[in-house]
């Protein structure tokens, strides 16, 4: 009799431990299940296309980010979204930047590349601009630098020395090219690589050419942009180079017409005139000898190589055909130039060009 009982309390646990078993197995299944919906379950949607991108602005936390995803509807629900952002401490670890999404991507997948700062990088890309302003605007609209603080750094005359340039030769730092970058780079940090890309653009092949002209780099630069300003015709450019050169050594001033818009701040005028010629400007290259304190635009690398290779020869003079192909002649005489002028100049009167 004790046995049978002993046999019957036995089955009881068993069977209460089985029950037990089986609610701890659903009870482990269902929460699995719930883990496993919210943190690896796809949760972006970037519509008919495989990725979407959005930038995070430096300053913004866990909940400005959920409002840019969400805003872009790139979220298909927002609260498991956040759940896995807690349990992964992304409220503490916001990183700034540009990020590239992808479709069908799971709450765990995005808050990883987000709190990592696995950003995806920019091709900042400037040709030969004319001004500081127009790289400011150009460099603004790619990467998260306002164009306000980087003319506010450009106007910075302690922070340009500090990198090895004054307010008229920080044009000469800026070395056109395709540049891959960080979106979320600030003025301070975009100066900085500008001013590492300028260092490695001037390489030993550069600096020996350099050397053997008697000019310092900025020199180089400085009449690199006059080159560039005097012809749009990529093979005259080191003859042009050559002229210019030959007329520093021979201690006459560069007489170069680009110079003159420059200091006249108005590239629109057509015909330089004598009375343009007595404006009062350091760039005034038909009063002062030798060159302007610096680049007239920002000069392409095109122009700086011409420079750094211009052809030897024994031209000091130029002038526009009078095809007006964008080509000219040259010559080693004042009268042999004039002859020259006086066909360009016609052909003007002829097209009542008389500015």
């Amino acid at each position: 009799m004790a046995e049978n009982k002993q046999s019957t309390k036995y089955a009881f646990f068993i069977k209460a431990f089985i029950i037990v078993m089986i609610v701890a197995l659903v009870t482990g299944a269902g929460f699995g299940y719930m883990v496993w919906s919210r943190a690896f379950k796809p949760n972006v949607t970037a519509g008919d296309r495989e990725t979407a991108d959005i930038h995070i602005p430096t300053g913004s936390d866990m909940y400005d980010v959920f409002d840019i995803l969400v805003n872009k509807d790139l979220i298909t629900n927002i609260s498991t979204l956040e759940w896995v952002a807690l349990k992964k401490n992304y409220q503490n670890n916001v990183r700034p930047g540009y990020y590239r999404l992808k479709e069908g991507m799971s709450n765990n997948e995005l808050i990883n590349m987000l709190r990592s700062g696995n950003q995806v990088s920019v091709n900042l890309v400037f040709i030969s601009q004319r001004t500081l302003e127009d790289i400011a605007l150009l460099v603004s609209r790619q990467i998260e630098a306002d164009s306000s603080d980087i003319m506010n750094l450009a106007n910075d005359d302690e922070f340009i020395e500090s990198l090895g340039f004054n307010s008229a030769t920080l044009p000469s730092l800026f070395i056109p090219n395709t540049y891959e970058f960080y979106w979320n780079t600030s003025a301070e940090q975009f100066f900085r690589r500008m001013k590492n890309e300028y260092e490695r653009f001037w390489n030993r092949e550069r600096e020996r050419k350099r050397k053997a002209l008697d000019l310092n780099r900025l020199e180089v630069s400085t009449l690199a942009s006059i080159v560039s300003e005097e012809t749009v015709q990529a093979e005259e450019m080191p003859v042009i180079a050559g002229v210019f050169l030959n007329r520093i050594k021979k201690g006459m001033p560069l007489q170069a017409d680009p110079t003159i818009k420059f200091a006249l701040g108005d590239i629109t005028v057509n015909r330089i005139l004598r009375v343009h010629l007595d404006i009062d400007s350091p760039y005034n290259t038909y009063r002062n000898p030798g060159l302007p304190p610096g680049p007239i635009v920002i000069p392409p690398v095109q122009a700086i190589d011409a420079v750094l290779n211009a052809q030897e020869h024994e031209y000091i003079y130029f002038c526009a055909r009078e095809d007006f192909s964008g080509y000219h002649r040259f010559a080693r005489t004042l009268s042999e130039h004039n002859r020259n002028a006086r066909l360009y100049q016609n052909a003007l009167n002829q097209r009542r060009v008389f500015r």
